[in-house]
């Protein structure tokens, strides 16, 4: 076990084949009354798989979108400065590597999903075609996603690459990439809110 818990690559896969024994389990337990979405025969269980994809990615980005700012912006004037280094040449740029591909896998997975599921037209138009209160709520969750989407990979990683040096510039434009990248971030922490209201109540509510 603790080889499993030393290794993230492990660890992961570890979760995976839990997951999966675990939708083994409620099928052999439950039989014909095992609920749809856990039929790999039913098409069903593809729109749930990309559901789960859909939330797996979100989680990944929304949890990296916080983590930079309830815990990596507050702190850093907390920490000496020869300290500083470790999280601008290491931590800050893994995290931005998941941060943006999270943010990738989230926009796609949803735009599929709405797709197979046949609301993608529906949702993109807020449910003004359709008058269906559901559509109106993945809609403008969907478009809260795809505006943050943006801001991810269009303004806040170009001018983080521009503050942690990957990109070099003069200390002027250093400090000014990385003013807009934090504003930029606080807007997408801003918009997480209403977009995951917005997600939740469309499966939850209508």
């Amino acid at each position: 076990m603790n080889g499993i818990l030393t290794n993230l690559r492990s660890t992961v896969i570890s979760g995976i084949i839990l997951t999966i024994i675990m939708i083994i389990v409620i099928i052999i337990w439950h039989g014909d009354s095992a609920p749809a979405y856990l039929d790999l025969g039913d098409g069903n269980w593809w729109a749930f798989f990309l559901r789960w994809l859909h939330v797996l990615s979100g989680v990944m980005w929304i949890g990296i979108l916080w983590y930079f700012n309830f815990v990596q912006i507050p702190s850093m004037p907390k920490i000496p400065d020869e300290q500083k280094p470790a999280i601008s040449k290491v931590i800050a740029p893994a995290a931005l590597f998941w941060f943006r591909w999270g943010a990738m896998a989230t926009i796609a997975t949803g735009l599929i999903l709405a797709l197979i599921n046949d609301y993608l037209v529906d949702a993109i138009l807020i449910g003004l075609n359709s008058g269906d209160p559901k559509h109106t709520g993945i809609g403008i969750g969907m478009w809260l996603g795809t505006i943050m989407w943006a801001n991810v990979w269009f303004i806040i990683w170009p001018n983080q690459k521009k503050a942690l040096g990957i990109v070099e510039v003069d200390a002027d434009s250093k400090a000014k990439a990385a003013r807009t990248a934090m504003l930029f971030s606080r807007t997408n922490t801003l918009l997480s809110i209403p977009m995951l209201y917005a997600m939740v109540s469309a499966q939850n509510l209508f």
